[in-house]
Parts: structure tokens; sequence; C-alpha cells
């Protein structure tokens, strides 16, 4: 059996390091890089709900992705319909 606590601070380092990057993200040019910086966090997140309940864990994996991808491929096409540079 795997140990919990691995799987709990693995979580939070992926949190705190792709919330980071998130912050630093919109600098970046690319979207599939800042589509990424945005999946990193909700992957820490749910590593840390599977110490917890492996129900909750995918729940929440889906509904962050699934709501993060939809706000940035909105901003991302709102930008190039106002002519912004990304």
């Amino acid at each position: 059996m795997f140990e919990l606590n691995i799987w709990f601070y693995t979580g939070c380092i992926l949190t705190i390091i792709g919330s980071l990057s998130t912050v630093w993200g919109p600098g970046v040019k690319d979207p599939i890089v800042r589509t990424l910086n945005t999946e990193i966090p909700s992957i820490g997140i749910s590593l840390i709900l599977l110490t917890y309940n492996h129900m909750l864990a995918l729940l929440t994996f889906v509904a962050t992705s699934v709501i993060v991808s939809l706000i940035l491929l909105r901003t991302i096409t709102r930008l190039e319909e106002i002519g912004a540079e990304l």
C-alpha cells in the first residue's frame, strides 16, 4: 500500500509550484503553456484530496480542469477578437 503522506506532500508541492507558474503564466505567449500552467494546481489539489477520498479527488480534478479550460479558451478567443497580441 502506498504511503498517503507522499501523495499529500506531492499535492502540496504541485499546488504551490502550479500557483506560482499560473501567476507568471500570463507573460508566456504560447496558449498551450498557459493551459498547462493552470492544470498543474488542479492536479495538486486532486492529489491532496486523494488522501481523503478517491471520488472527491476525481470530481475535483474533472471540475477544475473543465472550468479552467473554458475560462482560458474564452479569454484567448476574446483577446484574438479585439486584436490583442498574445
